[in-house]
């Protein structure tokens, strides 16, 4: 018995750490079973025609969940089927192009064997990842990964905790050797993933955010500095773009190089557009990734930049809080 707070809290990180390293180890015992069946199942989901079918129970279950949205985000059509669903009506789901990967450390799941034969029945290849090589379900799958472990981290050896550590640890092993062997890339993993932060860095194009029509600041060669001025004013993002009679992009005026020729104490009166502008800015294309724009505001030290299409016609403007809107940056 426990008898002091301190002996509490040493007795809580004891058992926290003697947890992990059990797991730990579990992982290790798991990666000197790696061999040939693990190359050919990872060459099996490669050639799958359907899709892959992940199954298991209880705490496998949770697992087999993890590892079938894993392998979908990762380029291979994957989902999750209840083994006891599957046995009233859900098996319908699994046709012969499919792959199962069934999860099961002892192999003997009473709801997994229930349908195992009506799979062989089917042709479906099964991929076994239990602790159990002789158990029901090894014996009924094409290739089988062992998951078997010496002990489970539960101080009874009961609850499920470091086999089903190996279970995801193999499922994880499976699928980033399969996107390898795809040669799945980062904007591949993006098309999977455009709600996240790299999803939208590497999806969100300057057309999607910039501001056009009437929201972009732009003025003539021969406008006077007022009228420049006011054009800022109303358009608000402290900058304006200066265009030809096709609207190409001749220059840009910001409120920098206002400041600027003030304190040079010039005459502003009589100056026009074509006087004061900054020529031949640097301009973005509407089809770059916004995240260019983040880059190129960063390297310049500007907050906006013109958005130009093939012509080199102005299009657009995106300034550093329509980035941030837009959550690129």
């Amino acid at each position: 018995m426990i008898s002091s707070k301190s002996e509490q809290h040493t007795h809580i990180l004891d058992l926290a750490r003697q947890t992990l390293d059990i797991e730990a180890q579990a992982i290790l015992a798991v990666k000197q079973h790696l061999g040939e069946q693990f190359v050919q199942a990872v060459q099996a989901v490669l050639a799958v025609k359907g899709r892959v079918v992940v199954m298991g129970m209880g705490k496998s279950g949770h697992i087999g969940r993890k590892i079938a949205a894993t392998l979908a985000s990762t380029g291979t059509p994957a989902f999750f089927v209840h083994p006891a669903e599957a046995s009233h009506g859900d098996l319908g789901m699994v046709t012969r192009d499919d792959l199962v990967i069934a999860l099961s450390n002892s192999g003997e799941s009473e709801e997994l064997s229930a349908i195992l034969p009506q799979i062989k029945r089917q042709g479906v290849k099964l991929l076994a990842i239990t602790g159990q090589k002789q158990s029901t379900l090894a014996q009924y799958a094409t290739w089988v990964l062992d998951s078997s472990v010496e002990k489970e981290a539960c101080p009874m050896n009961l609850a499920p905790t470091a086999s089903t550590t190996a279970q995801l640890a193999l499922g994880d092993a499976l699928a980033v050797a399969v996107l390898d062997a795809r040669g799945f890339k980062q904007d591949d993993f993006a098309r999977s993933h455009p709600g996240g932060s790299l999803g939208r860095r590497l999806l969100t194009l300057l057309s999607d955010i910039m501001r056009t029509g009437d929201q972009i600041p732009e003025v003539s060669l021969d406008v006077t500095l007022s009228e420049l001025m006011r054009e800022m004013s109303q358009k608000g993002l402290g900058a304006t773009a200066v265009v030809d009679e096709n609207r190409r992009v001749l220059g840009i005026f910001t409120d920098g190089d206002l400041r600027r020729l003030v304190e040079k104490g010039l005459d502003l009166r009589s100056m026009q557009a074509a006087d004061v502008m900054h020529p031949n800015p640097t301009t973005l294309r509407d089809t770059a990734l916004a995240v260019e724009a983040a880059e190129l505001m960063e390297l310049k030290r500007i907050t906006s930049v013109l958005v130009v299409d093939e012509n080199n016609i102005l299009c657009g403007v995106v300034n550093s809080n329509d980035l941030m809107r837009a959550k690129v940056i």
